[in-house]
């Protein structure tokens, strides 16, 4: 058997990273500095330059006019999710193969990684704290990652009536990983509306914590 092949991102030698992770197959991370570039900016001109094809291959003024419009709304909600804190996001493409159904269903999902100012406490308070906010944490689980004490929980919420989204209930499975610092935690959310694939998404999720690493594991491992 064949060993799977790991790509390092750039990103791994950036003197200013504060985190390391590995993602699984299946996920396609967004190129947040590029999308939420200014315009004329070198970042600006590439993603201009990058749409620029689409655009050309739009059947008419309508649809670009629609493409322009859903990219726009695309870069709201990443700015948005930047403010908060955002500093990864990625999207899962998974194949459904346990589908009893038979048809070649595919599974989508949403992967962000957000920091998150805490209270100057223990690691392990600052992980308990995290999933008693009143935001119906269920499943909850204290765990002793490599890169310290962590919890995982799941909440269900649905799009607000009069939103405009898909009125589907939305899984979030959640883990609180807190920084040796004591001042700050890292929180690792995937959202998934495949209510029925729980447990797979659960050990994604897992799957990406337990890489996690504070300090640089290659300058580590050397």
């Amino acid at each position: 058997m064949s060993t799977p092949a790991i790509l390092l991102h750039d990103s791994v030698d950036d003197a200013r990273s504060e985190l390391w992770f590995a993602e699984p197959p299946g996920f396609i991370a967004l190129p947040l500095d590029a999308l939420l570039a200014e315009p004329g900016s070198p970042d600006g001109e590439g993603l201009r330059a990058a749409v620029a094809p689409l655009l050309d291959a739009a059947p008419g003024e309508l649809a670009r006019q629609g493409f322009v419009a859903q990219l726009a709304q695309g870069q709201q909600m990443l700015a948005a999710l930047r403010r908060f804190g955002t500093v990864h996001c990625s999207v899962g493409l998974h194949r459904d193969d346990v589908d009893v159904s038979g048809a070649a269903t595919h599974l989508l999902s949403f992967l962000t990684i957000t920091w998150r100012s805490t209270s100057v406490a223990p690691r392990a308070v600052t992980a308990a704290r995290a999933v008693t906010a009143p935001l119906g944490h269920s499943r909850i689980e204290y765990v002793d990652l490599p890169c310290g004490p962590a919890t995982l929980s799941e909440t269900t919420v649905g799009a607000t009536p009069g939103s405009g989204l898909p009125q589907v209930p939305l899984l979030q499975v959640h883990a609180h990983l807190p920084h040796p610092d004591c001042k700050r935690m890292a929180v690792l959310n995937l959202g998934t509306t495949a209510l029925a694939r729980r447990g797979e998404y659960r050990a994604i999720l897992r799957q990406v914590a337990e890489t996690v690493r504070f300090a640089d594991p290659l300058a580590v491992e050397a």
